[in-house]
This record gives C-alpha cells, structure tokens and sequence, in this order.
C-alpha cells in the first residue's frame, strides 16, 4: 500500500510526506504545486487540481491505499465579501468531494480529512469538545463544514474517515495574518487588542498536525471528528506581551472595547475593504479553546509545543525572512542611468 496526500505539497502536507517517507513508508503527493523540497528524492509526485474531477481521477489510488486531503485555501490573504464563495468553495468543498469520489471509486475505503475548528462559530459551550454546535460565520468554516458533510454521508456508504479539526496552524512556511502582528513588532507601533486580551488564544503546530494525521492511519482511522490545540494556552495579553519583550520591541498592548472594533470592521468589510474576515475578529474576544480530550485518547497523543514558544519561533523566521530580502536587495545589480 501507498500514503496519497491530496495537497501534500502545502503547509502540512510536505511535513506529512516527509515524517511518512522517512518511516520508510511508500508516499505520492497529488498536488498543484511541487516545491524544491529535499524529500522528493524518496515522494513521488503527480500534477493534480482537486477542482477538476478529471484531474483528481488520474491520481493512481489502490484499494489498500491511505489518502489524506490536506488541500485547502485558507483566511489569507483576507478576501472581500463577494470573493470569498469562489475563493473557498471550490477547493475547501468540491475538490474534497472530488478527492472521496475517486477514493471510493478506487476501492480505497481509508481517508484523513483536515477541517477546521471554524466550523464551530460562536463560543456555547467551554472548552468547546467535537460535539460543540455546528455554525460557522463565513465562507471559510462553511466550506469546511459542508465537507464534513459530504464526509459523513461516504461513511454512510463504507468509508472509514478521520476529520480533523485544527486550531490557527502555524510553524515554518506559512505566516498569514501574523504577519501583520510581526509588523507592528518590527515597527515598534502600538499592538491593538480586540476586548481585554484577558482570553486565551491557543496555537497548534503544523508538526502536531502532521503527527495526527499519520496516528489516525496507524490506529485503524477512527470514523470522529477530532479538535487539535495546545494545552493550556495563555491570555492574549500574556502571549504578546511575552512576544513584545522577546523581540526587544517597544510596542506596547491597546486593549479596546471589542463591540466598536468589530463594528468597525463590520462596516469596512460592508465597503469592501477588509481588514479582518469576519470568522476571525467575530470570536477574537472569545473564550475559544477547543478540548483535545478525544485525540489523546485515541491516538495516544499530546501537543509537543507551547503557544508562546510557537510565536517566538514564528516571529524570529519573519525576522529571517525580513533580513534575507534585505540582503538580496542590497546585492542587487543597479541599472545604468
């Protein structure tokens, strides 16, 4: 048997592949994409937009093989209103139909689905377990919810498939919306909190996610859904405020009334100037930790990262990545006048 990673090209994806193909394992990654990573020497590799069903039917599926979708399109960049349907729908949604179509037409029965914990919208209950209420507040969460399902009516016809719900992912590759936080950092500026900042905000590491996805194989794929999240995340105010000190930053914290920022960028998101999407400034003020009970006990499985940890780290390779560019720039030839 094989491990087919849908997406295995992006975020988590390519740390999937590489934890897989270093056990020994056989691995294709079915992806848009193929970046200049080193474990494509033992990965193979096949051109694939989930969002074409005859695409996604050339991947070479056997009955006894694992397939994983981590394909998806992400809050960012920050969408308009009227981008975001087109934007998440036909990778998030479709494409993950597409992807169970050809798994069960192949005879494979065995799949890992990533979601997102978005899906939960609005804060009912704390900590937020799997059976926590369905009702996202955008494009985003929606997408993900309607492929959980499309998931579950495939399990209805045999399939075995794992949902896994992630919270914000991050880890070396991707910053998103931290990028805009790191900025403020460098720049010694003011940090705006929505509310107190007296809520906790949890992490997870793309390496945890990658790890997930390889226990669900190896425990028999259970049919749930299962949260992914730090233990014991800190106060918004303590997570920046640690960062700040840590970068030798000047900025200082702002805490806000969270009920005029978020009308705020309700009313910029209405002219199309988002700064924020909704699914995220919506429950920035909110008691959101999702409870990573049903993971550890069926995976045998603890988050190996702190949130602090994991935003310094986040922040010193914006730093590389600032101070590359720099230096690229300076080298660089000047034109003749």
């Amino acid at each position: 048997m094989k491990h087919v990673i849908f997406g295995g090209d992006g975020f988590v994806g390519r740390y999937l592949a590489k934890d897989l193909a270093e056990r020994g394992e056989e691995v294709l990654v079915a992806d848009i994409a193929r970046s200049d990573l080193p474990h494509y020497g033992d990965v193979g590799h096949v051109h694939c937009d989930v969002t074409n069903s005859a695409s996604v039917a050339g991947v070479p599926i056997g009955a006894d093989d694992m397939v994983y979708n981590m394909s998806a399109m992400m809050l960012s960049p920050i969408q308009k209103r009227i981008d975001r349907y087109p934007f998440f729908y036909p990778v998030n949604t479709f494409g993950a139909a597409n992807i169970m179509a050809h798994t069960a037409a192949s005879g494979a029965s065995k799949m890992v689905q990533y979601t997102t914990d978005m899906v939960y919208g609005k804060t009912v209950k704390t900590p937020q377990d799997e059976d926590h209420p369905i009702a996202p507040l955008g494009h985003y969460g929606g997408s993900k919810a309607d492929t959980e399902t499309i998931a579950d009516d495939w399990r209805m016809r045999g399939m075995k498939i794992t949902i896994v719900r992630p919270r914000l992912i991050i880890g070396p590759g991707r910053l998103g919306i931290l990028g805009k936080l790191f900025r403020l950092i460098d720049m010694n500026l003011p940090v705006p909190m929505i509310g107190s900042g007296r809520n906790p905000y949890q992490f997870i590491s793309v390496y945890d996610c990658a790890e997930v996805a390889r226990l669900a194989w190896e425990k028999g794929v259970p049919n749930k859904a299962y949260n992914l999240g730090s233990d014991n995340p800190p106060p918004v105010r303590k997570l920046l405020g640690d960062l700040i000190r840590s970068a030798g930053s000047k900025s200082i914290l702002v805490p806000t009334p969270a009920f005029a920022v978020k009308w705020t960028l309700a009313g910029l998101d209405r002219l199309n100037m988002p700064l924020m999407d909704p699914e995220q400034y919506l429950i920035a003020d909110e008691y959101c930790v999702r409870d990573t009970t049903a993971a550890k006990r069926d995976f045998g499985w603890t988050p190996k990262y702190r949130d602090e940890d994991m935003l310094v780290a986040a922040y010193a390779e914006y730093r590389r990545g600032r101070d590359d560019k720099a230096d690229t720039n300076a080298m660089a030839a000047v034109p003749a006048e």
